[in-house]
């Protein structure tokens, strides 16, 4: 197995794109792109392309009627057929939808391949994680559930568990529709609670249909919860589900839209729990499922001050270089994001939070604290079902 990281690229991913009143800007993609180059994380990584994602691929999830259905809108962007969640709001019609978001999907699957073929330990695809995306319909700023995709690849290659850990701010719907009745995919969502926010389900109780109990772990965090919350709950729930289900590869989503500043949501978290959370998801990787780790983008509407450090973090993580939060960003890298947006770039790769403090669920709960009885209600509902101790 090559001890190298890939780094999933193509710059025809900027190509995702609504539209200028969308707050999906792909300059976030393109922007995290070159950070990644300005702080030298090329020479630690394989940078690699990959195939749009064919017709049998797609249909490993999305049905073959939605799939012509994003075809038709992509060509003719005034006809998208809505009862397909095409040419709405959130999601959108545009030229060349179905072209880009096949690519997008072809990165997060050539991602799988590589990391279940031993040609890379980690992949990583930062324009990935269109995770709500249903199989007959497209839905939350999703076209093609790429995360799906990756996962169904990697159980149609052999892989006989699947682990799924989703920490964007908002549930991971389409990847738990996509497999709730499959025991071989464990999906585990941290978000915020579905009473307030997109797209209103991840409530505890949602555990896993028939022969799949157990499987759907849902984890629905008070609005407000900040870094010692969100690690909190993170530790005392998906760590000992991971070392219990010992997956072959494990596949995480890193939405960087938990942050305090993103626009669409109501979590405070920082950069620096969110580089906390890619770490460890690296090193479960690494104890449960032999290194084997894809890694995924998401959600994320701070396109300038967040999105960019967040993914460039994991990057880093991801090719065995964790990048120093006190680390300057380039100047020139600066001068970029201000003839892009005319916005000020952020200087350092750090809230100024690290290191982040949190206590972990060992130490005792409060039941009377909001963020323990969310953690408490996901334990009790998922835990026995799966022969632990709640």
């Amino acid at each position: 197995m090559s001890g190298r990281a890939q780094l999933m690229w193509d710059e025809a991913v900027t190509g995702y794109d609504f539209g200028p009143e969308h707050p999906m800007d792909p300059v976030r993609l393109d922007l995290t792109r070159r950070l990644v180059g300005a702080l030298g994380l090329d020479r630690a990584v394989d940078v690699v392309g990959a195939k749009p994602a064919g017709e049998s691929t797609l249909r490993l999830v999305h049905r073959a009627d939605y799939v012509e259905a994003v075809k038709a809108a992509s060509a003719e962007p005034g006809a998208a057929d809505q009862s397909y969640g095409l040419g709405t709001m959130d999601d959108p019609a545009f030229t060349g939808m179905h072209e880009v978001s096949a690519l997008i999907a072809g990165l997060s699957v050539g991602a799988a391949e590589s990391v279940w073929r031993g040609e890379a330990l980690h992949a990583v695809n930062f324009a990935g994680g269109l995770h709500h995306a249903m199989p007959g319909g497209a839905s939350g700023f999703c076209i093609y559930n790429d995360a799906s995709l990756a996962i169904a690849r990697l159980l149609e290659l052999g892989a006989e568990r699947v682990a799924y850990v989703d920490v964007d701010v908002h549930h991971g719907d389409g990847v738990q529709a996509a497999f709730w009745e499959d025991p071989r995919v464990l999906t585990i969502s941290l978000h915020e609670h579905p009473r307030t926010l997109f797209p209103q389900t991840g409530w505890p109780e949602e555990t896993g249909g028939q022969g799949a109990e157990g499987a759907a772990v849902n984890v629905a965090l008070p609005a407000g919860t900040g870094d010692a919350g969100w690690l909190r709950a993170f530790h005392a729930v998906v760590p000992e589900l991971i070392a219990d289900f010992r997956p072959d590869v494990l596949v995480t989503q890193h939405g960087a839209d938990t942050h305090f500043e993103d626009p669409l949501a109501h979590l405070a978290v920082s950069l620096d729990a969110q580089r906390a959370v890619q770490v460890a998801c690296h090193d479960l990787a690494h104890e449960y499922a032999g290194g084997k780790w894809v890694a995924l983008g998401g959600g994320g509407y701070a396109v300038v001050e967040v999105v960019p450090r967040s993914w460039t973090h994991l990057v880093a993580v991801a090719a065995g270089v964790p990048v120093a939060p006190e680390t300057v960003i380039p100047e020139g890298w600066r001068q970029e994001v201000f003839a892009r947006t005319r916005q000020l770039g952020p200087a350092r790769m750090t809230d100024g939070r690290w290191p982040v403090e949190w206590v972990g669920w060992d130490a005792g709960y409060d039941p009377a604290d909001r963020l323990d009885q969310a953690v408490l209600a996901t334990r009790r509902a998922v835990f026995p079902l799966r022969g632990l101790l709640a």
